[in-house]
């Protein structure tokens, strides 16, 4: 008993932090059953995937309001729970698309993504052939050839390719686009073999803080129909015999027109407070995000690891402070746990957060962000069953890194794998969840998380899959972390330059 006495009261003088009751004791109400409860409601088929400004993102949000206010925590937003911001989504409500007269249709014939096809009637008369539009050192498929202000016809792929177009290459309908705007082309029509479409197109572009101002240029999936009636050809062409012809203009009508509104949507992060005693106005930020990605062609994405496994973790977190505050052992900082909606968007409830603060940035000690905690990375070499990967405690303050190993190494002892806070990790893990927000703002972070696997962004992210018994030493080890730097003498140093290249 001294042993343990004696070595409780060097850990206390080495973290800076007043004596308090024994954190394992609450630490212990964060349970296997307890998650899986939580998470079998929070991932379940009614949440409907939890979409951004969604129906499925607003019923969690009422589940996470009502746990709060069952704890008995107090309002994170004045007299509310929720904290709403306004989001904007542009949607194309319709398109036509016409050669010489003879009108197309979507999907059969070409296809518009809301993203790329500019708003309102817009008549060409000619367009300029440029075979695959291929522009580098080897090949120059513009050579000669005067695009500016112009609609381009390319063709999809790479010459001679045979194999699927990789989504960003140079063979892509973004690649293609890319290249042509570089050489001052209005818009890009992409000769495509994959018509007609078994997948309707996307009418709905992403989410975002500001109301769009700007169109893009046009750019347009079409079949080789539609590109025979531009180049001026009778009898339908293939792709290979298009390869054929000589490049230039060739003159033909062609009308695009598209219907384009902006929604006006609205969502909200979920903000509950446990106040501090003796340092009420500094606070200690537990985040998860909580929505996912909704219903995408009838198939609801569940999104139990991610972050299902984070949000009711978050919940767990705070049940254990509550049990504490019971006792007489509440944290000295105020405790804020917050489920951010708009991740799965970019980052936009935390970046709406950051940008209005209800709590003073200055006087937050840190963000502890979990994301993705339930599961284990294939991929791992080492313990599989007892890590967590802790990304960004060396970035900000010299105290995080100490106080993370220390408190592992008494309570729980698991593998902390740092490896993702390499400034050249090619994941840019870093770069990926809410905790960038309050570090872009100065705010020391640790972000919490078990790495990527095959259900990942899939509708097979599902609660069956969780392993619950790591979950729950990942959510303890976040809780006695929070637990010491709410409690210590003062908030946690800012000394480090952030050593990372720009977002």
């Amino acid at each position: 008993m001294r042993i343990i006495v004696l070595s409780a009261f060097l850990l206390s003088a080495t973290m800076g932090i007043a004596q308090k009751g024994d954190p394992a004791t609450y630490a212990k109400t964060i349970t296997m059953g307890d998650l899986k409860k939580h998470l079998t409601i929070v991932a379940g088929p009614e949440m409907e995937g939890r979409e951004t400004a969604m129906e499925g993102q607003r019923k969690a949000a009422a589940y996470l309001e009502a746990e709060y206010k069952r704890m008995g925590l107090k309002p994170g937003n004045g007299n509310s729970y929720q904290a709403t911001f306004p989001l904007y989504q542009v949607e194309l409500a319709s398109s036509k698309l016409s050669v010489n007269g003879r009108p197309f249709a979507a999907d059969k014939d070409y296809a518009a993504s809301v993203s790329m096809i500019a708003n309102g009637t817009n008549t060409y008369s000619e367009v300029v052939f440029v075979g695959y539009g291929m522009s580098d050192s080897s090949r120059n498929d513009y050579a000669n050839l005067d695009v500016k202000g112009k609609i381009v016809l390319v063709l999809e792929g790479t010459p001679g390719s045979t194999g699927p177009v990789s989504p960003r290459g140079a063979g892509s309908l973004f690649g293609k686009m890319t290249t042509a705007r570089t050489k001052g082309a209005a818009g890009v029509l992409v000769v495509s073999k994959s018509f007609p479409r078994t997948t309707p197109s996307q009418t709905k572009g992403g989410m975002s803080l500001t109301k769009p101002t700007t169109e893009p240029a046009a750019g347009i999936t079409i079949s080789e129909e539609v590109a025979t009636g531009l180049l001026g050809r009778t009898s339908k062409m293939t792709i290979d015999q298009m390869a054929q012809l000589n490049k230039g203009v060739y003159r033909s009508e062609l009308k695009i027109t598209a219907d384009k509104k902006v929604n006006e949507l609205e969502s909200s992060n979920v903000i509950a407070v446990l106040p501090g005693t003796d340092k009420a106005d500094e606070y200690v930020f537990i985040t998860s995000h909580y929505d996912h990605e909704g219903i995408i062609n009838g198939e609801i994405y569940y999104g139990a690891d991610d972050d299902g496994s984070g949000t009711v973790s978050v919940v767990e977190i705070a049940e254990a402070f509550v049990a504490a505050k019971k006792k007489g052992d509440g944290p000295r900082r105020t405790m804020v746990f917050m489920n951010v909606s708009g991740e799965e968007k970019g980052l936009l409830g935390s970046r709406y957060y950051s940008e209005h603060p209800i709590f003073p940035l200055e006087k937050t000690s840190v963000d502890l962000n979990i994301d993705m905690v339930g599961r284990i990375d294939p991929t791992y070499k080492g313990d599989s069953m007892n890590y967590v990967y802790v990304i960004g405690d060396d970035k900000l303050s010299s105290d995080l890194t100490p106080i993370t190993n220390e408190v592992n190494s008494k309570y729980i002892n698991m593998e902390l794998d740092r490896r993702f806070n390499d400034p050249k990790d090619v994941n840019r893990f870093y770069y990926r969840s809410d905790h960038y927000n309050f570090a872009n703002k100065g705010v020391p972070v640790i972000f919490y998380f078990n790495g990527t696997h095959r259900d990942y962004h899939r509708p097979t992210d599902t609660v069956d899959k969780i392993n619950f018994d790591v979950m729950e030493k990942r959510a303890r080890l976040i809780y006695h972390t929070a637990w010491v730097i709410a409690n210590k003498d003062t908030m946690l140093k800012r000394d480090m330059p952030l050593n990372m290249p720009p977002r």
